[in-house]
């Protein structure tokens, strides 16, 4: 449980692996672009294995409006805030990369959310000129941050949105976004003034689905950038170049003292790590995945690592191929030298798919959230309406799975748990597609120390 007496979170990284046994994940679940026109849902699993209702579905909180496209979420609040009293992680901040809408989810009951406001996207559009809010972060000054993929119209590179203590807006937080060309995902580390970003795309070129043709034309990212944290402008951009395209999830170390991070590069399918060495940032490409000949392809298909995070004790790194299938486990205590440690599959285009419970695994692993003491992964296979659409059609039909994956933390491997399947095929309304996940007291993409 958080810690009432000093706030919210963990006081460190190593409190945090020493909390109980998670027992409610919320995950975001998606009608968009399946064709059945209902809306977009919080979904709260049972996950304690002791529980009667264990790996089900046991509340679902509907949004009002339909075609939000529902994503990444965040906390009002997480360890940064630990110390501070009057704060508690309460409230869900989840928007809509589609709509631009945000909605703000009241957990006070945990195992019910209820929806508390919404912040629509003409506000959001009238005091900051930006759309597609992607990902959440709160900071230790009790304001929430935001980034938004896009501008008014859908164009790069959109920005950074701030939302106050009572969860209104309170503007952009970036002072300039030069040299910036688009935006994705960020994570800062105060103990050393900075604050890393990536990049995907603008939404005008995301959104309609993937078109190789608009890699050539330079419409996806590859630079990683690093911000000065005080002074919220741009000091240091890296150019990945063809090595490093379409630079997704950005992971610090959880130990606030590291400078050591990690970024996967989606498109070409690889790793860098980054630290700082003699008073300067560095960059290294340290883990590869080749790409593959499949049949009916008219290229060879890169693995499309779509998601990383790495364990609390800063140990394992862990990343997912959507489109080849499986999901790897690397040793990083020599964060430049990687060692491959454990590897599952679950689903892809190779034809390494397993079965769970008897149901074949439709689609490739996405998606995923590490328990606190890192011995349980879990696991979704959406990854964006469109996209889903164009690489794995079926999944409009089977839905998605959302999986459990053991973690051997001594020796290194990786194991799919058969005791538990959350199918979101046979979802009320039909069909539905499962993303981003969060627990209640924190995790290991949301929590930073300061």
């Amino acid at each position: 449980m958080a810690h009432a007496c000093c706030g919210p979170g963990y006081a460190s990284p190593q409190a945090a692996m020493q909390a109980e046994h998670e027992k409610i994940l919320y995950a975001i679940a998606l009608y968009t672009g399946t064709g059945i026109h209902a809306p977009d849902y919080l979904a709260t699993i049972d996950v304690d294995p002791n529980s009667p209702t264990y790996s089900q579905v046991i509340a679902r909180l509907p949004m009002p409006y339909i075609g939000d496209e529902l994503h990444h979420f965040g906390w009002n609040a997480c360890s940064s805030c630990y110390g501070d009293v009057f704060k508690s992680r309460r409230f869900l901040i989840i928007p809509g990369l589609r709509s631009s809408r945000i909605y703000i989810v009241d957990t006070a009951d945990i195992r019910a959310p209820k929806l508390y406001k919404i912040i629509e996207p003409d506000e959001i559009k009238q005091k900051t000129n930006l759309t597609a809010p992607h990902t959440v972060h709160c900071l230790a000054d009790g304001h929430v941050m935001i980034s938004m993929l896009g501008d008014s119209e859908g164009k790069g590179p959109g920005g950074f949105l701030l939302l106050d203590e009572n969860l209104n807006i309170a503007g952009r937080w970036e002072r300039q976004t030069q040299p910036m060309r688009f935006n994705y995902d960020f994570w800062y580390q105060p103990r050393h003034n900075v604050m890393v970003s990536s990049e995907w795309g603008a939404p005008e070129t995301f959104y309609p689905g993937f078109d190789l043709n608009d890699v050539a034309a330079g419409k996806y990212g590859h630079h990683l950038h690093f911000w000065d944290w005080s002074k919220r402008e741009i000091m240091e951009s890296f150019d990945l170049g063809e090595q490093g395209i379409i630079p997704l999830e950005v992971r610090f170390h959880h130990n606030p003292d590291s400078t050591h991070g990690f970024v996967g590069a989606a498109l070409s399918s690889n790793i860098w790590h980054w630290y700082k060495s003699n008073g300067h940032w560095k960059i290294e490409k340290v883990i590869d995945v080749p790409s593959i000949e499949v049949e009916g392809w008219s290229f060879p298909v890169p693995s499309l690592i779509t998601d990383i995070l790495i364990s609390m004790d800063d140990r394992f790194l862990y990343f997912s191929n959507w489109l080849h299938g499986d999901i790897r486990q690397y040793d990083i205590t020599d964060p430049s030298q990687p060692k491959l440690t454990g590897q599952v599959w679950c689903g892809g285009l190779l034809g390494q798919g397993a079965q769970v419970q008897g149901q074949k695994l439709a689609g490739g692993p996405q998606m995923l959230q590490l328990s606190l003491d890192g011995k349980r992964l879990y696991v979704t296979n959406s990854l964006f309406s469109s996209w889903d659409n164009q690489f794995y059609p079926e999944l409009s039909q089977t839905g998605s799975y959302l999986l459990q994956i053991d973690c051997d933390t001594d020796k290194g491997g990786m194991k799919i748990n058969e005791n538990f399947y959350v199918n979101f095929g046979r979802e009320p309304a039909g069909p539905a597609r499962a993303h981003e996940m969060r627990y209640p007291n924190g995790d290991c993409t949301s929590d930073i120390w300061v």
